[in-house]
């Protein structure tokens, strides 16, 4: 069976960014001649954003264009989990909407993936000539501190524990997904863990990291406290 690529992209309140990011995606996929699907992972978006996403499934069809919205927002956890129970694909990439990861680089994890057969490929920003781009000295420290703190006490084996761009082989996102605790900013963190933990092999590829252009960070406090929780969690249990 030809490989396919399930694409998972959750939103809440992504309608200005949804256009852009479906077409780069679809730009970047097509010209490699991969057999993908883009799902759509809508929380309830007040903007307007599901009705955006009917537009463009109209546009390009619904062989490339899947719809699975949900009522409310549930967390990011529970969005992968909504997503896998409908993708097609026996690879699944997760990104964000929010222009933040370029599509580009999609092509480059599949390369990465068929050279070592590795279970997942993940984004970096802080390996080779990976960065990010936009970010106040605030949101820099934040992310650096994280992400020291994450390698220090749980050594991961990966150099970017809070990522979210990344590849997977289908059975192993599954596995990986339900047995998570997390469900929001943490989960990243806590699959990367798990999946250490069970043995599954991780490539990197370094990227390009680019803070959202439309909407406003879903990064707050409670986001953060969520995370040093989990962190501490992980720490006295895996």
């Amino acid at each position: 069976m030809a490989d396919k690529y399930s694409i998972l992209l959750p939103t809440y309140n992504e309608r200005e960014n949804l256009p852009l990011i479906i077409y780069l995606i679809i730009k970047a996929l097509d010209a490699s001649k991969f057999n993908y699907e883009i799902i759509v992972i809508d929380d309830g978006s007040p903007d307007g954003t599901q009705e955006v996403a009917e537009k463009l499934q109209k546009f390009y069809g619904e062989d490339k264009i899947v719809l699975r919205p949900r009522e409310k927002k549930l967390g990011l956890g529970t969005a992968y989990i909504h997503g896998i129970k409908h993708a097609t694909g026996n690879y699944i990439v997760i990104m964000d909407a929010d222009l933040s990861h370029h599509p580009k680089f999609i092509p480059m994890f599949i390369k990465k993936q068929k050279e070592n057969n590795y279970d997942i490929v993940s984004g970096t920003r802080y390996m080779g000539d990976g960065g990010v781009f936009g970010w106040d000295f605030k949101r820099k420290l934040i992310s650096c501190g994280a992400n020291f703190l994450s390698q220090f006490l749980l050594q991961p084996g990966a150099s970017d524990l809070t990522g979210s761009f990344r590849l997977y082989k289908k059975n192993v996102l599954e596995e990986l997904v339900n047995s998570c605790v997390s469900k929001g900013y943490s989960f990243q963190m806590e699959i990367i863990v798990r999946a250490k933990s069970k043995k599954y092999t991780i490539g990197e590829v370094p990227i390009s990291f680019v803070d959202r252009v439309y909407g406003e960070s879903k990064l707050g406090t409670n986001e953060i406290y969520q995370f040093a929780s989990s962190l501490l969690y992980l720490f006295a249990t895996v």
